[in-house]
Parts: structure tokens; sequence; C-alpha cells
């Protein structure tokens, strides 16, 4: 880690008050802190704003009645709470009655099925040749959390790995992004199987793996004699189809995240999430939160990763584009290459028939992209429930004194923005900080991630996760889905959230109950 140049402060004031974006020639050769919005048109905040949105955030310390406004998550694009599994599904409550119909268009194109080329049916080829889905729904069911499989005659249509290799000195390896942002921790595909492997292949080719996974069940006793257990899981990339795996692979097993929400944190100020930095823990609270800096291929230039389990991505956009091109095999205007992730060695997919070359350009052209993106902008967050129920009440005491809120910010005001209304100065109240922590080792999936290591993740937000069992018909946690409910979620913290854990673990079983019941109400 490094010392920053300019302090979250200075950064936060800049944004509010100038609006301003380092120009190129500004910019060191290497940057610690991204600087700007270039994916946003913002209209700048006066003080006056600036001031009002510090009280209105401010962290509560009255916790004998529900905030303003918190029933409302997503502020003005909040939306009821649907009775079936239909419930993150919907559009922004605010949206126009015209973009109803784009996000209408977008919903059919994430929900397409696509086929092998050539096809007769053009507007719809160009699938794999390797996969892992064929459609985006298939991954995010519902448009919400995937699972791991169930068992061995199981798939696992909505969880992968990521595979990657470590970088040699002097090997080109995101060149750009190494030059740009410091401590940028570079990798290399794996060279028989790229970066992430595919379960699924087009007729005549081999898929290149199976997944499989084996548990390990440890029991934690807590403080009142219940007793939970946590599974530990094994993962194991099993009948590969290409040979063998690099001996210095690294693995990361991912399950697809819930969609909702996803415009109005594309919205949030990066230096409001900068502001909530503390890379060397200056304050002392043992939270220790960065930002992941990323090479943003939509840009061309380094940005905040916002999105994917490591932060990973700058822009909805961009990561609409790599899971196109990565879990689909589909080219696109950001991530063009026809055969998807097919490496070098793997010939005949490299080969094998495509949809390129026909009126669209790549097998989705900008159109498509767009309309996508939209889709997944303006999935709206559906209204809490029990705000005011006395438990509820109890269990948000709970999560500020134990400290969650430290990861877990409750709240931000968006920017002000000339063409999305939906996502224009709104209150939302994510429970998330956007920022890398160190989850400890047993969390840990030992591969790094632009600035990301082996053990860190970025907070995920919290809104609808009291709803995933109703969308999704599980309620499996974190990255991978190891956790079989919200406690077993919060008893995987380590690193930094040790403390936050261990008083968990020392709670009553009504303190806990309260605390639970908190969570089920966000």
């Amino acid at each position: 880690m490094h010392r920053n140049r300019t302090t979250p402060r200075n950064l936060l004031l800049a944004s509010l008050l100038a609006g301003s974006v380092a120009t190129a020639q500004e910019r060191p050769t290497a940057i610690d802190w991204p600087q700007g919005d270039p994916h946003l048109s913002i209209v700048p905040r006066t003080a006056k704003e600036a001031a009002r949105i510090a009280t209105v955030t401010a962290l509560t310390s009255d916790f004998s009645a529900p905030q303003r406004f918190e029933d409302r998550p997503a502020g003005a694009a909040t939306v009821r709470v649907w009775p079936d599994d239909n419930a993150f599904s919907q559009p922004s409550a605010n949206v126009s009655f015209a973009d109803e119909l784009t996000f209408k268009v977008g919903n059919g194109l994430f929900r397409k099925v696509w086929v092998s080329a050539p096809s007769s049916t053009l507007a719809s080829d160009g699938l794999g040749p390797l996969f892992n889905a064929r459609s985006c729904q298939r991954c995010h069911i519902k448009d919400g959390r995937g699972h791991p499989p169930e068992g061995p005659e199981d798939n696992a249509i909505s969880m992968f790995l990521r595979i990657s290799i470590p970088s040699p000195e002097g090997a080109e390896a995101d060149a750009a992004a190494i030059a740009a942002i410091k401590g940028y921790l570079a990798t290399l595909p794996d060279p028989n199987y790229g970066t992430q492997l595919q379960d699924f292949a087009a007729p005549g080719q081999p898929a290149e793996y199976r997944l499989s996974i084996t548990y390990e069940e440890e029991p934690v006793h807590l403080a009142d004699g219940r007793v939970v257990s946590l599974r530990h899981p094994s993962y194991t990339a099993a009948d590969l189809g290409y040979g063998p795996l690099h001996p210095d692979a690294m693995l990361s097993p991912r399950v697809a995240q819930q969609m909702i929400g996803l415009g109005l944190l594309e919205a949030i100020p990066a230096a409001d999430i900068l502001a909530l930095a503390d890379p060397e823990d200056r304050d002392g609270d043992g939270i220790s939160g960065r930002p992941n800096v990323v090479w943003s291929a939509e840009f061309n230039q380094p940005m905040l990763g916002r999105f994917g389990l490591k932060a990973g991505k700058p822009t909805i956009r961009e990561q609409s584009a790599a899971a196109f091109a990565g879990d689909i095999g589909i080219s696109n205007p950001l991530f063009p290459a026809p055969a998807g992730d097919c490496t070098s060695a793997q010939t005949a997919c490299l080969n094998a028939p495509h949809g390129d070359g026909d009126a669209r350009g790549t097998e989705i052209d900008i159109e498509g992209l767009d309309l996508v993106t939209f889709y997944s902008r303006n999935l709206a967050v559906p209204a809490r429930r029990d705000v005011g129920n006395p438990e509820v009440l109890r269990g948000k005491a709970l999560f500020y004194e134990t400290g969650c809120t430290a990861c877990h910010r409750p709240s931000f005001v968006t920017h002000r923005l000339t063409d999305q209304p939906e996502q224009s100065f709104q209150l939302i109240w994510p429970y998330t900080d956007m920022l890398l922590h160190d989850m400890g080792p047993d969390l840990a999936d030992n591969r790094p991630e632009a600035r990301a290591n082996g053990q860190e993740w970025r907070t995920p937000p919290l809104w609808g996760v009291g709803m995933t069992e109703q969308v999704s018909g599980h309620s499996y946690f974190l990255h991978d889905g190891r956790a079989r409910s919200l406690l077993e979620a919060v008893l995987w913290h380590g690193g930094e959230a040790s403390a936050q854990r261990a008083r968990v673990v020392e709670m009553s079983k009504a303190d806990r109950n309260a605390l639970i019941a908190f969570l089920e109400s966000l």
C-alpha cells in the first residue's frame, strides 16, 4: 500500500465544489486514487448542497424510530414490494413511460437465448464456442443471486471459476494499467484456459471443465450455547478438456450477484467513496478500506472500480460487455474477439464459425449493449419492510453499535445528472462503502484483481438481502454461496471484520435475532 498524495477529504472537497476532472497532463505517471467520474454527465454540487448532504448521510444515533426516507432505499426509484419472485425485475419507479419500453427491450436482450453460428437466426447467433450460460438471465436468475451446484448431478449454471496465473516481472500483462496505477497486481491468463473456466461448449467442441465442490463442516459455538455449522468448500476443476492447468493457476469461485440498484451505485460520486477510504487505518478502528483502481477499456484511463466481487469493473456498460464476452462468448464493441475467451491453444475453438461480420458488426452491437446497460442500470430496489418494528429497530441499533457500518455504510446521495433522471440526486441506502476490505484467510481466493489482493473483497450492498429466498429460492450468501443463512455469512467474516464477528458470537439470542431481523428488513 502507498501513502496517499491527496487526502480523501481534499478529493471530496474538490469534487463537490469544483466538479473538476484531472486532465491526462495533470495526472502523475501512476496514481494512488482515481479522480472524477468520466462515465457520468454531472451538474456539480454547490457548497450548500454538500453541507446538507453531509448532514443527511451522517450516521444516526437515534434508534427509537425509523429515519426519514429510510423505507425508500432507492429514493424516488424505489418500487413497491412484489409478492413473488419478480420482486427484483421491476423498472425504476421514476422511469418515464417511453423509457419503460427501453427497459423492456433491454430485458428481452438480457433474457435472449443465444445460439451457435452459423444459424438462420442471425440476430441471435455467435454463442461461445465456449460458454458458461446461453443468456444473462440464466446466471442472474430472476435478476437475483446465483447458487453453487446442489450436488454432483446439478450443473453450475450460475457459478464459475475465474482463473489466472502470476505475471512474471517484465511480462506483457496489462501494460497500460501497470504504468498508470500504483500497486496494480498484474496477472496473465492461463495459457490453456484463458481468464475463466467454461463448462459448456458448442456442438463438436469439448467443454473446458466440470466444477466439483466438496464441503467440510466446522462447528462454531456461540456464547448462548447455540452451535452453528460453517461449510468450508474445496473446488476442483474436473474433467479438463484442454490439458492441465498451469501449475501456478489461481482459481476464484464466483456466484452471480443480484442486479438491483446498480445504476444508483454507479452514480455515487467517486469522491464520496474515496472519503471513506482509510488504507493505513489512521483512525485505529481496525478497518482499512481501499478503493480498487482499474483500467477502463471503455474510457482508456484508470477509474474507480465499482462492480464485481472485487470491484474489478468501473461501469455497468463495461461489466455487461465483459460478461457477454466471457460468460456467453458474445463479441461486442468493448471486447470484440469473436471467439470470446478462447486461447491460442484452443485452435478448434478459434477456427469455429462465429456471428461477426453481418449488419451488427460484432455479435451484439452498440445499440444492443446500450439496451442491456439501460436495463441493468434501472433494475429497481424494493421498499424496506417492517422499518418501524421494535425488533428491527433494536437490530439496527446493534448493527451500528457492533461496528458494521464501518464497511456497510448506510446512505449516500447520488450525483445530479443531466441525462439519467432515474439516478439523479437520490438519497439511497445501499449499506456498502464500495471499498475493498481484507476479509481474512478463510474467505480468501488468493487471486489478485487489479489492486485487490487475494484476501480482499468489495463490501457487497445489503439492500434486498432479506428477499433473497423469495426471489432466488435459496438463502446462500458470500462470493461463492458457501453461507446458507445470513448468520452464517456474518460468522464467516474475518480479517478487518474479526472484532464485529466476535461481538456477534457473544450476543444473547434475543440480540442476535434482532440483528438478523434488521438484515432481513433490508
